[in-house]
């Protein structure tokens, strides 16, 4: 009996084998064939750029304050402030109490035949009582040159030198124009005259000059200034020394504060 069943079984397997080969390779209807996607192709991702943040500016210098004065103790100077501070010190270097004053004088006179020239020099020292008015001592040489002449060709001149001292004051009217008057005390030589009218020598006198007139003044600097100042001698005599118009270049100079 189990030789009986061992050949049927065999032959069972080998009749159901190809049904099954061939159930596997019938095509399944209606169904689509399966499509894979085209793979995508990869991009390489760059790193990005980090962005590199700017060097950090040099501070600026700090803004160095100027010293302090005792007119600004913080070092400050307030709108204005500056110019009033220049202005004062320029008027107190314009305006001190004393300075030198010297004056140049010029003079020259014709009348009858009779000529004068006249040099003289004057340093003084000036005291301002004001800003507009001053005073002053001084000390004054003056050298005349005394020439003659008739017409009928007999001449004759003579030379003659003249110490003193003196005062002056001045008083300043608009702006650069001031008014200046002198009193002069001099030890003259004066010429004496032979009975011709000719000159024959000189005598020695005291003679008192009173001197006023009209000047004029150039600022050359805040110390420094140069006046022109026209004269007239109400002592015009055969005892002057100065003959009119009386022409002076003055030059002052401040000094201390």
């Amino acid at each position: 009996m189990k030789r009986l069943l061992f050949p049927l079984l065999l032959g069972a397997v080998a009749l159901l084998a190809p049904g099954r080969s061939q159930a596997q390779e019938k095509p399944v209807l209606n169904t689509a064939p399966v499509v894979m996607p085209a793979p995508t192709p990869v991009t390489p991702v760059t790193p990005a750029e980090t962005p590199v943040a700017p060097a950090p500016s040099a501070a600026p210098a700090p803004t160095e304050l100027p010293p302090p004065s005792s007119s600004s103790p913080s070092g400050l100077e307030l709108p204005g402030r500056e110019q009033a501070r220049k202005a004062a010190q320029q008027h107190a270097e314009q305006f001190t109490k004393l300075f030198v004053y010297s004056g140049i004088g010029l003079g020259y006179s014709s009348l009858y035949g009779y000529s004068n020239f006249n040099a003289s020099i004057s340093p003084a020292i000036g005291y301002r009582v004001s800003d507009r008015f001053a005073i002053g001592p001084g000390i004054s040489y003056a050298y005349n040159y005394y020439g003659s002449n008739d017409g009928y060709g007999h001449s004759s001149s003579i030379n003659t030198s003249n110490f003193g001292v003196k005062a002056f004051a001045q008083f300043i009217v608009y702006k650069q124009f001031f008014l200046h008057a002198e009193y002069e005390v001099t030890k003259a030589q004066l010429l004496t005259v032979d009975q011709n009218g000719y000159y024959a020598g000189t005598v020695s006198r005291s003679v008192q000059t009173p001197l006023l007139g009209v000047g004029y003044r150039s600022q050359i600097s805040n110390r420094a200034a140069a006046d022109i100042v026209l004269l007239y001698n109400f002592q015009d005599d055969y005892n002057s020394i100065y003959p009119n118009p009386v022409i002076r270049f003055n030059f002052l100079f401040n000094i201390g504060r």
